[in-house]
């Protein structure tokens, strides 16, 4: 379970300064916590602010579906917040920065897809030439687990939170429409996977203690990045907050990969 620090960098808190940051188009807070939006042309995207804290990463050995490289499970402390978008990028962010749409299930509203690791560094790169200040990049695989738990335990009713190969009737779907977590996060499992930071490892001999994106490349995992969090459709086993898989960074054969960014400045 995550526990929240016991001392806040307050620096780092969204609201030390009583305003909205300076690449938001509009800002809040609500019973899951502070938001913050911005606009590229007709689009606006949420962002959740995600307080500092540890959490233990991984799986123990006796969970249901568990694969080896879930483990060891690892104590981490994430001391600084950071921001994170509510949904997985939609069709409509990605082809108001890009000007195309990549999607096999094409909706405005639904996950953007068919997206490699390579795909969403350019992405990154304009949407931040667009908005000064906004600076996103892909969440670490820690911080990804960690806004996963919110906190809880994993959730006892999957179909209330996730699109999976049980109801997604073999599509993605809207994001948004299953119950958020508990810092208000929505599809963070299922609907579509999400590329993280890091290189990929058998497992987490090694790992960063920091919540930081592990840079290292593993000898035997090559140039692999980091996926997380299921799909519509993949079973229940791989929808998990401590489930995790890899793919090449040129891959975009699967129209399973979406992603969401975050940004690690309040």
């Amino acid at each position: 379970m995550n526990t929240p620090a016991s001392v806040i960098d307050r620096s780092w808190h969204p609201l030390v300064n009583g305003h909205a940051p300076e690449w938001a188009s509009g800002w809040g807070e609500d019973r899951f916590g502070v938001f913050a939006e911005f606009t590229v042309g007709e689009v606006t995207q949420c962002l959740r602010w995600i307080p500092p804290g540890r959490f233990t990463m991984g799986s123990p050995e006796d969970e249901p579906g568990r694969d080896e490289f879930e483990g060891p499970q690892h104590e981490v402390t994430l001391a600084r917040g950071f921001w994170l978008f509510d949904t997985p990028c939609t069709q409509a962010l990605w082809q108001a920065v890009m000007g195309d749409n990549p999607s096999e299930f094409k909706s405005p509203d639904r996950p953007v897809e068919q997206v490699s690791w390579d795909d969403a560094q350019t992405f990154l790169l304009r949407i931040n030439e667009r908005v000064p200040g906004l600076d996103l990049i892909l969440p670490s695989e820690a911080q990804w687990e960690y806004a996963c738990r919110a906190g809880a335990v994993p959730p006892a009713d999957l179909d209330a939170v996730a699109w999976y190969n049980q109801n997604s009737g073999q599509t993605t779907h809207p994001v948004g429409r299953k119950q958020p977590n508990a810092w208000g996060l929505y599809d963070m499992l299922g609907n579509v996977w999400e590329w993280c930071a890091d290189h990929w490892h058998g497992n987490y001999d090694g790992a960063p203690e920091d919540g930081s994106t592990w840079l290292e490349h593993s000898v035997d995992a090559g140039e692999y990045h980091v996926i997380r969090g299921g799909s519509w459709n993949y079973p229940a086993r791989y929808v998990r907050p401590a489930y995790r898989d890899r793919d090449h960074p040129g891959g975009r054969n699967f129209i399973v990969l979406g992603f969401r960014c975050a940004r690690v400045h309040s």
